[in-house]
C-alpha cells in the first residue's frame, strides 16, 4: 500500500463523513440560531431552552435523511471491501 492509496482512502473517508454528518449538523445549527434569536428578542436567557428543539430537529433530520445517509455509508463500505485485495499490494 503506497502513499497515494492511503491519501485517497483518507480523503474519501473524510468526504463521506462530512456528507453523512452535514444534514444533522446543519439542522441543529439553524435551530440553534433561531432559538438564540428568539431568546435575544424576548430576553429569556435559559441555557436549557435550546436543547429540546435541537434534539427534536436532529431526530427529524435523521428520519428524513436517514435512508440517504445509510446508502452513502453502504456504498463507501462496499467500495472498501471490493477493493480490499488491491490495497494490500
Amino acid at each position: 500500500m503506497n502513499e497515494a492509496v492511503v491519501v485517497g482512502l483518507m480523503r474519501e473517508a473524510l468526504t463521506t463523513a462530512l456528507l453523512v454528518g452535514a444534514p444533522i449538523l446543519a439542522t441543529t445549527l439553524v435551530i440553534g440560531v433561531v432559538v438564540s434569536l428568539i431568546q435575544a428578542v424576548t430576553q429569556v436567557n435559559e441555557a436549557t431552552l435550546t436543547f429540546v428543539p435541537k434534539l427534536i430537529g436532529a431526530f427529524v433530520a435523521m428520519l428524513i435523511f436517514g435512508p440517504w445517509m445509510m446508502e452513502t455509508l453502504l456504498s463507501f463500505s462496499a467500495g472498501l471491501f471490493a477493493n480490499a485485495a488491491s490495497y494490500g499490494r
